[in-house]
């Protein structure tokens, strides 16, 4: 008599969009997040993109204390998920803080997030609508927006996530030309005005 084959362990589907994210590989100028339900591939930022990120991070760096710094380009894990914010603020080389297997910065360690958002619908909307439920979810204390398709260009500074219902309870919306200052967290009292956005949009 044959004995019973055993049937495989069921793979849910974050584990599956894990693996599969692990296993891609992505040609120069593209970055692979998992967001949601999802695996999103977004070409790296265009020059305006990378300038604002750039003038951020230098004055970011002049503003905070050890051991927080600023990170770029980095992987932060949450559960099976993938964030690859533009800016970063955590401890600088915690290796508590790393994810056991090294792709990057547990979400727990992470203080602060930045997106200069990308152009186009599908741009617009991952880093307004679902990163912002995304990192709710996470608890990611602070997530800024920089965003030159709102209006004439707006700073939206999100604060208080409430990982249950993914959303964030504080919004602080300006407009380009205004300043607008952190409420909280390593990066307080840090204003964005003009110098990093430039003047309002056309």
């Amino acid at each position: 008599m044959n004995a019973p084959v055993a049937e495989p362990p069921e793979t849910s589907l974050a584990e599956a969009l894990w693996q599969a994210w692990n296993s891609l590989e992505l040609p120069e100028g593209y970055r692979a997040e998992i967001i949601e339900e999802s695996i999103e591939v977004s070409p790296t930022g265009r020059f305006r993109h990378a300038t604002v990120a750039n003038r951020l991070r230098r004055a970011l760096e002049g503003h905070l204390t050890a051991p927080q710094v600023v990170y770029t380009d980095v992987n932060v894990i949450h559960d099976l998920k993938v964030f690859v914010p533009d800016l970063v603020i955590a401890p600088d080389e915690d290796r508590a803080e790393q994810s056991p297997d090294g792709l990057g910065l547990e979400v727990s360690c992470v203080q602060l997030v930045v997106e200069v958002v990308s152009p186009g619908q599908a741009g617009t909307v991952r880093d307004r609508q679902r990163k912002r439920s995304a990192h709710a979810r996470a608890g990611i204390p602070v997530y800024v927006l920089i965003d030159d398709y709102d209006l004439h260009g707006t700073v939206t500074i999100l604060t208080s996530p409430s990982p249950t219902e993914a959303v964030y309870q504080a919004e602080l919306r300006v407009p380009y030309g205004r300043e607008a200052a952190v409420p909280e967290g390593p990066a307080k009292g840090f204003v964005i005005g003009a110098d990093i956005t430039g003047p309002a949009r056309d």
